[in-house]
């Protein structure tokens, strides 16, 4: 029996449809206001008849953050997959920290309640180690906290050492730190909302980069360690190291669009986030960006998924593919 959290998100969804192709049956938890239409989008991307495998999904009513619920739906329960995360830059620390922190720890806490014989857990490359002398970040990088951790990063950080804990007390756990994850979501979040930006045409691009992958990829990967020997382990999932402007490029080229042309140095970028910042706390509301993102926009981080590649002779798909084939998608 196979759980997936986050069902409805981009991990979540990709990783069930894969997971699909496989087994006649897969459960996903849900809350009561969940909408499963970025779901039907994200099988419409495989498929002309997405209801047909969304049938085949046994969904049960519970919450990350309501530790009672998740207990009760991991009865029976084998193998947990947890993708629930909330993946933004402007969220206020309070729901970064209830569900990526407080709602892992609840999930852990029920599969070892509940003697699951293996969990995944979908970490981030914003949780490892800082680079060392511009070498790639790897899996035996050293944390330490700097101005360009977010509090996403930190949230994924204190998320992932809960997963620790729980192999500490014995949970048969692996966990992935994929890159920047691209892929068809149904919604307008996260990286899907850089190719809606690049699709209605984008002028600026900054200097910054980091390593990218094809959420295919990424639950390929999860299938696949999940299913080895490997415990008590993390892997880093990057396809390619790429410029901001690189991939702003395949983008653009993707939509036939013109590629950006301006480039928005540190010291604007820097300006703009501090007015966002500044107008967020007198509006009271979430600002597009600040002092703090505007920092992570222009720092460029390689990482190394050389052991992946290794483990299990992986090979990642080509990030001008995998843009290429998103765009052509959402064009139809």
């Amino acid at each position: 029996m196979i759980l997936v959290t986050g069902a409805t998100g981009l991990v979540g969804g990709n990783l069930i449809w894969q997971l699909l192709q496989e087994n006649d049956r897969v459960t996903a938890i849900r809350r009561p206001s969940s909408n499963l239409e970025p779901l039907r989008a994200i099988f419409s991307f495989y498929t002309s008849t997405p209801d047909q495998f969304l049938s085949r999904i046994d969904w049960k009513i519970a919450d990350v953050l309501d530790e009672v619920s998740i207990r009760e739906v991991m009865h029976g329960i084998s193998v947990v997959y947890h993708c629930a995360a909330v993946v933004s830059l402007g969220s206020k620390a309070e729901t970064l920290t209830d569900t990526n922190v407080l709602g892992t720890r609840n999930v852990v806490r029920a599969a070892l309640d509940n003697h699951v014989t293996r969990f995944c857990f979908v970490s981030s490359i914003a949780a490892c180690g800082n680079a060392v002398d511009n070498k790639p970040v790897d899996e035996n990088s050293v944390w330490i906290d700097t101005l360009t951790h977010s509090l996403y990063s930190r949230s994924k950080y204190n998320s992932e050492q809960e997963v620790w804990n729980g192999i500490k007390a014995g949970l048969n756990a692996v966990i992935v730190n994929p890159g920047v994850i691209l892929g068809v979501s149904g919604t307008n979040t996260g990286s899907s909302q850089l190719f809606t930006q690049v699709r209605k045409g984008l002028l600026f691009y900054t200097n910054g980069g980091s390593g990218y992958v094809d959420v295919r990829d990424v639950a390929k990967a999860m299938i696949l360690l999940t299913r080895s020997d490997t415990s008590g382990e993390r892997f880093i999932l990057v396809g390619e190291n790429c410029s901001n402007r690189e991939i702003l490029n395949f983008m653009a080229d993707g939509f036939g669009k013109r590629r950006p042309l301006f480039n928005v140095r540190k010291g604007l970028l820097l300006i703009v986030g501090v007015f966002f910042e500044i107008a967020g706390k007198i509006t009271h509301s979430n600002p597009l960006i600040d002092s703090r993102t505007a920092l992570t926009a222009i720092n460029r981080t390689c990482y190394s998924s050389r052991k992946i590649e290794q483990a299990l002779d992986f090979k990642f798909t080509p990030i001008e593919k995998c843009i290429k084939d998103i765009c052509n998608y959402l064009q139809k």
